[in-house]
């Protein structure tokens, strides 16, 4: 990696810590402590990428298999999973979102949505609009 400026490299280091406190802060307004991150993950990756077996998901998680079944197993029981039989290989199972599982998701993310609304509104417009412009640069910067 390339050196960069002290000044980039603090720039750097606010913009992580801010991005942080606002994931957890998120996180906390998920789901009023049903979910851990972990499964709140799980379920994510399957609402958005469909369907997985528990390898892929463990690998795209970075997590050992052994950590996915028992993701999986809690995310069982609470209804939120459906599994079938790879119609390609028999002794592979298949796992998607059942009904309850994507009500899940959507109802996460709109409480994630209205806060976030909530907090943005107590911003002055001439604050939002300045986070409105820094968007694109921001999206440049996670596409690198």
């Amino acid at each position: 990696m390339s050196r960069v400026s002290s000044e980039v490299a603090h720039l750097a280091g606010g913009v992580r810590g801010v991005i942080g406190q606002l994931h957890r802060r998120l996180r906390q307004v998920d789901n009023a402590g049903v979910l851990t991150p972990s499964q709140s993950a799980v379920l994510g990756r399957l609402y958005r990428d469909g369907p997985a077996t528990q390898a892929q998901l463990a690998a795209a998680e970075h997590v050992r298999q052994q950590s996915m079944a028992a993701t999986l197993g809690v995310l069982d029981e609470l209804g939120f999973l459906d599994r079938a039989r790879d119609p390609r290989d028999g002794r592979r199972v298949i796992l998607s979102l059942s009904e309850l599982g994507e009500k899940t998701v959507r109802g996460v993310s709109q409480n994630r949505e209205e806060w976030l609304a909530q907090a943005l509104s107590t911003l002055t417009a001439e604050e939002r609009e300045t986070l409105a412009k820094a968007l694109p640069l921001l999206r440049r910067v996670a596409q690198r």
